[in-house]
């Protein structure tokens, strides 16, 4: 019988509720590499194993509790940043795109177009659109501020409902909808 390779990497995550549903966090050595939203928390748990299929997982809700709690921070008050570090797994022009919509201030917007601009590349904006949807870290790479060229809001991994809850809380200013 073959020995099983070990695990690439370890990654450890923690669940918990916040006002758009249930949110997942997940952590590497490097720092964060994912925030999930989705009303089941068994979905977000199916959706990390495909995300990184050769790691282990270890649930660890007392060790990413304060990491939750940002996240969850984020979506109930958008206007508040993360601040610890972050693993980004994405090429470099994906990279180039996150690293430009953290740039967007709670309560703005850009369209697909203004952010493809931002990067350097006008013309790359399918690949930009293709670039938020590849985002696996909701609200601290903030792709819920872009929106289509008419204003409307398409194209949100967690949900246009959530994006449009999101919008309206960095609107209002005060952190809630």
């Amino acid at each position: 019988m073959p020995k099983s390779s070990p695990p690439a990497e370890t990654i450890h995550y923690a669940t918990g509720p916040s006002s758009l549903g249930a949110v997942l966090v997940a952590q590497s050595t490097a720092g964060l590499c994912s925030v999930m939203i989705d009303d089941d928390p068994k979905v977000l748990r199916d959706q990390l194993t495909l995300r990184f299929p050769d790691a282990e997982l270890i649930e660890d809700v007392a060790g990413l509790r304060a990491v939750l709690a940002q996240a969850i921070a984020l979506i109930d008050a958008p206007a508040a940043a993360y601040d610890g570090p972050l693993d980004l797994r994405g090429t470099a022009f994906q990279q180039s795109v996150w690293r430009a919509l953290m740039t967007v201030p709670a309560g703005q917007t850009l369209t697909y177009s203004e952010l493809a601009q931002r990067v350097g590349n006008p013309k790359a904006v399918r690949a930009v659109a293709a670039a938020c949807g590849a985002n696996r870290i909701a609200v601290v790479i903030p792709c819920h501020r872009i929106i289509g060229r008419n204003g409307s809001l398409i194209g949100y991994r967690w949900g246009v409902k959530r994006k449009q809850s999101l919008l309206q809380r960095e609107e209002r200013g005060n952190g809630y909808a």
